[in-house]
């Protein structure tokens, strides 16, 4: 940069004491602050000029500054001028620097500027560019996003009353000013997360950066430091490759590039749309892609193109693409604690099993529209069908310990089949069991215990012993294993008429309980 010029009463107090006092360079120097080869400069430039001590009482500053510095080719060379507006547009390259530009110029024009007039000229180029182009931003790094503070009502066909106050989702590339906007049905977290799938998508790339306010579907917990990202919202940005950077809490300045966007959004999409009436988010959204297509092709006021062609010119290219799949949208518990019963609680008060061996551990569930998963030191252990019925178990017989499994396979169904292993005596005494008890599950002891006793007596005996306890009806494991003690297995059942009792006087009969 140029070396500024003297004031006009600094250059007077040099003639007067050079040439009225008749002082040395080097006192005049001191004497007035400068240089005294500034002072030899300014001697010469008079001398050229036919000036002498005193001056002229009609020559003002203004005029004595033109004789000291006239302008033409004597003191301004004709030296070609770099395309300012490529310049700007070059420098949002990755590794384009000042330095890098004025080398390239210095090689088709060696004759030209030097770096320091270059950067000079560049800076008073930027200063008339409109305070949003001003700005300094990587191609393809970073996406601004936030919610303006209008809505846009959605209103029902029928009775014409408002159902929904409709969010406008605005996002900005920061090297082009490529605009995208959404409404969506409220700031939640699916509607956050998902509006930015969309915003992906209609770019065809992805950004490095995404820089958002802290609101709550985004931050958990805002921090100046060392915000915490909501775990869902940090999922999405994985599954993209981007990061999440939240602005400062109270420093507009950090996103002041969506500032401008959501005004550009406020004035060209809500306030154009204000005298319409959407009965649906869909048909709202088709009206704001109109508007979003028109402020992207508009051209810039003062340089060359439009978003558009700077998004398709610089942003594009610098992009990331986007993945193969698209993300599904999934909800995060954290730090659940799991229940002695080696279950963690979902929403809805529904419980879904892990391995048991993870008993007071802290995990972390991940729920789809479809699935439940269940996650342990950012390692999966289990998954299970989504089911939101409250106070109901979802439960994995193998997250189970041997025990707790083999006592949860047993059923009437299953104690007879059991059974039948052993014979059809067996099954159908285990049937008459489960049948004489109120419960069912009061007979499972007793089967379990005659299943077992044909390791010890043999199938053979126990088959027959069952036998006999259906002919006199005795449905215990106790008379089982009461016969097969005392050999009665061995002995023929009684055939014929059962045994009668003589009449006697005493012998009441029958008819006497009637």
């Amino acid at each position: 940069m140029p070396r500024p010029r003297l004031a006009m009463r600094k250059v007077r107090d040099i003639l007067r004491l050079a040439h009225g006092e008749g002082l040395p360079l080097r006192q005049v120097g001191a004497a007035v602050g400068v240089p005294f080869t500034t002072v030899a400069d300014h001697l010469r430039r008079a001398q050229r000029a036919g000036l002498s001590w005193p001056l002229p009482d009609e020559l003002d500053d203004t005029a004595l500054e033109a004789l000291l510095f006239p302008k033409g080719p004597a003191s301004e060379p004709n030296r070609p001028l770099p395309d300012w507006n490529q310049v700007h547009r070059e420098l949002r390259r990755d590794g384009v620097t000042l330095m890098l530009l004025w080398l390239e110029y210095r090689e088709d024009h060696p004759d030209g500027y030097s770096y320091s007039q270059f950067c000079y000229r560049y800076r008073a180029f930027q200063r008339h560019i409109d305070l949003v182009m001003r700005q300094e931003h990587r191609a393809g790094e970073r996406l601004f996003v936030d919610f303006p503070g209008q809505h846009l009502p959605i209103y029902d066909r029928r009775s014409g009353e408002v159902v929904v106050e409709a969010e406008l989702f605005v996002a900005v590339l920061g090297a082009s000013n490529y605009l995208y906007a959404e409404a969506i049905g409220s700031q939640r977290l699916e509607h956050w997360v998902n509006a930015h799938v969309h915003a992906f998508e209609a770019l065809g790339s992805v950004p490095r950066i995404v820089v958002c306010d802290n609101l709550r579907s985004g931050v958990a917990r805002a921090h100046r430091y060392e915000p915490d990202v909501n775990a869902t919202y940090a999922e999405m940005a994985a599954h993209y490759g981007v990061a999440i950077i939240p602005t400062r809490p109270g420093k507009p300045r950090d996103k002041a590039k969506v500032e401008a966007g959501v005004l550009l959004a406020e004035r060209w999409i809500l306030a154009r749309l204000r005298n319409r009436r959407f009965f649906s988010l869909a048909e709202a959204n088709a009206a704001i892609a109109e508007c979003v297509a028109a402020i992207n092709e508009r051209p810039f006021r003062k340089l060359p193109g439009s978003r558009r062609s700077w998004f398709e010119e610089l942003e594009r290219p610098a992009m990331g693409p986007l993945p193969e799949n698209r993300y599904e949208f999934a909800r995060w518990r954290v730090g659940l604690k799991v229940n002695i019963d080696y279950h963690a609680e979902w929403n809805h008060h529904h419980y879904y099993s892990v391995p048991y061996q993870l008993v007071g551990s802290r995990v972390d569930v991940r729920a789809t529209a479809s699935t439940v998963e269940v996650f342990h030191a950012s390692r999966r252990v289990a998954s299970h069908r989504r089911d939101d019925t409250p106070g109901r178990h979802s439960t994995d017989p193998a997250h189970m310990p041997e025990s707790h499994r083999r006592h949860a396979e047993w059923s009437p169904s299953r104690i007879v089949a059991w059974a039948e292993r052993t014979g059809p005596a067996t099954a159908a005494l285990a049937e008459a069991i489960l049948a004489s008890r109120p419960h069912p599950e009061q007979g499972y002891r007793s089967c379990l215990g005659i299943i077992r006793l044909a390791g010890r007596y043999g199938a053979e005996r126990v088959e027959a012993a069952c036998e006999r306890a259906l002919v006199v009806k005795a449905l215990s494991y106790r008379s089982v294993e009461s016969i097969l003690r005392h050999g009665l297995d061995s002995q023929p059942l009684r055939a014929g008429p059962a045994r009668t009792h003589p009449h006697h006087v005493n012998l009441r009969g029958a008819s006497y309980y009637q």
